[in-house]
């Protein structure tokens, strides 16, 4: 057995729930385990929570479009190029020793994550997202403005999830990593929902606003003070 996170959407502050489930886990690393295990998964979960809808995002999901919203598979236009949004996370982080690598942001996505300069840069310092600035914390904060300003401008993509109000992503393990997808599809959801998606797609500052909310804003304020 073991137990996975799934991100119950909510129309209000802090827009989502995080709720361990087990399941019955089957080793290996092909999609036919990967899959035995999500639907282990979510039949678990839905044997809990009856008449909610879940969907996986990941590229080992069972819904198309659940692949599509991977972030090995979600694109996003800027100026007049498209970029896989995970290219966009690891061509962002800048380094003590070096960084950002732009040329990630025209590599496949599994290269661009296993690109060992990532890992031999020395001490993360920040997130250099086309000149815009992200501190490290919150920790999840860029990779949730990232993927939700991404999926805002997919629209076809962001009607589609609305349908859904739980999320789950196989390929996430909370014991090695803090970013999420499925964290941040629910999110997504939670505004669209209540009404505060516009508002947080404003600018970065209006989205850690809203998202993170003005008690996490002041702190994260004073931290900065005490640092200069």
């Amino acid at each position: 057995m073991a137990s996975r996170p799934i991100f119950h959407t909510l129309p209000y502050y802090p827009f989502y729930e995080e709720i361990d489930v087990d399941f019955v886990y089957y080793s290996g690393f092909s999609k036919i385990q990967k899959q035995k295990s999500l639907n282990s998964l979510q039949s678990n979960y839905i044997f809990k929570f009856k008449n909610r809808k879940i969907i996986d995002i990941s590229t080992k999901s069972t819904s198309d479009l659940g692949v599509k919203l991977s972030a090995f598979n979600l694109k996003v236009k800027y100026k007049n190029n498209y970029f896989f949004v995970e290219c966009l996370f690891q061509g962002s982080k800048t380094f003590k020793n070096g960084g950002p690598y732009r040329d990630l942001l025209s590599k496949n996505p599994k290269d661009a994550k296993r690109d060992k300069r990532l890992k031999e840069s020395g001490e993360l310092i920040h997130f250099n997202y086309f000149d815009m600035i992200f501190p490290l914390e919150p920790k999840d904060y860029f990779y949730n403005w990232l993927y939700i300003n991404s999926l805002y401008r997919n629209p076809g993509l962001a009607k589609r999830i609305l349908e859904y109000d739980s999320f789950s992503d196989i390929e996430f393990n909370p014991k090695r990593s803090v970013n999420c997808q499925a964290r941040a599809v629910a999110i997504f959801v939670g505004l669209s929902k209540s009404k505060k998606l516009e508002e947080a797609m404003k600018s970065k500052e209006s989205f850690f606003k809203v998202v993170y909310g003005e008690k996490h804003h002041n702190k994260v304020e004073q931290l900065n003070i005490f640092k200069m």
